[in-house]
């Protein structure tokens, strides 16, 4: 008679490991981390550090003394969530705030649900969104780029409008005050993980590359994006800017390739992720162009977030075997 041995799930095996994952991405934001620290100096290095540390901290204090489970501080996993976070805010954030923004995003945004793989909503961007509402001045005031080798390391922030900022404000003839290039570069305003374009890419490719993420997602929201702003553009270019000007301002890139692909709070099919993708554009879109705030990708992420059950459950795939319902029946 022989002996049979009956396992969970699943069955195959690969040699990824979820400190793998982690850690590819976090090296995939080191590019643009680098261009944030030549532009912003001591600022940005300075609320990076905090941020991670203080994710990292909250998760360990909540653990050891709270949920007193095993210890996962080791799989990257917040320190990924204190980068997204410093990434997300200006670079002249006082620290204390971005320390409040880690234990929201940390103690509520993941560990309220269980920990990792429960959470429901990115914990990044629920840190950002909280520290948005909680400190509005604080959170858009944004300094200006200062290369390092031109005003020294340690230099004064020069505050200014972002270029959405100004759009909002100036509309479509604002853009004679922006250089597109310096805008692809990282020669703007704004979050200093958002701002270089040509860094940001660079890292996405890689996750490409190494199949930590799929095309799908990022692909989506970005034609969408391109798609419903071009469309307004052609009907009154006086006031809606070229739909390519919006693929590169504010955070589209950064939230597409790594806060909208998050495995845990993004859908599994690929039909799933399409329709995630295609909510995230439009919601972005709709808050940008006629909304009071001038970036919406944050807010659309975490609320496609909340549809990603719905969605999973629309797009459910069915088990090998089983045959699947007739749309006659």
């Amino acid at each position: 008679m022989n002996n049979y041995t009956i396992s969970g799930s699943p069955h195959v095996h690969g040699t990824d490991s979820t400190q793998k994952i982690m850690g590819r991405v976090i090296l995939a934001l080191i590019p643009a981390l680098l261009v944030a620290i030549y532009y912003f100096g001591w600022y940005a290095l300075r609320l990076t550090i905090v941020s991670v540390g203080a994710c990292i901290l909250t998760e360990w204090l909540i653990q050891k003394f709270l949920i007193k489970g095993p210890l996962t501080i080791n799989d990257g996993s917040a320190a990924l969530t204190g980068l997204l976070l410093a990434f997300n805010v200006p670079a002249n954030l006082p620290i204390w705030m971005v320390i409040v923004g880690s234990v929201v995003a940390i103690g509520i945004g993941k560990m309220s649900f269980g920990g990792l793989g429960k959470n429901p909503f990115n914990p990044a961007l629920v840190g950002r969104v909280f520290m948005l509402v909680s400190f509005p001045t604080a959170m858009t005031t944004w300094p200006q780029a200062q290369p390092i080798f031109r005003d020294g390391f340690f230099a004064d922030a020069v505050t200014g409008p972002t270029p959405l900022g100004l759009l909002k404000e100036s509309g479509a003839q604002s853009l004679d005050q922006m250089q597109f290039v310096d805008m692809v570069l990282g020669n703007r305003g704004g979050a200093f993980g958002e701002v270089c374009t040509i860094a940001l890419l660079i890292g996405a490719l890689y996750l490409i590359v190494r199949k930590v993420i799929d095309i799908w997602t990022p692909l989506v929201i970005l034609l969408t994006v391109f798609v419903f702003t071009g469309i307004c553009h052609l009907i009154n270019p006086t006031v809606y800017i070229a739909p390519w000007y919006h693929l590169v301002y504010g955070g589209l890139i950064l939230g597409a390739f790594f806060m909208a692909t998050d495995m845990v709070t993004s859908p599994m099919t690929i039909r799933g992720k399409m329709l995630f993708a295609f909510g995230v554009g439009v919601i972005t879109v709709v808050i940008r162009l006629w909304g009071a705030y001038p970036e919406g990708v944050s807010f659309a992420i975490l609320i496609m977030n909340a549809l990603t059950p719905l969605i999973n459950r629309l797009y459910k795939p069915y088990v090998f075997g089983v045959v699947k319902p007739s749309k006659k029946q």
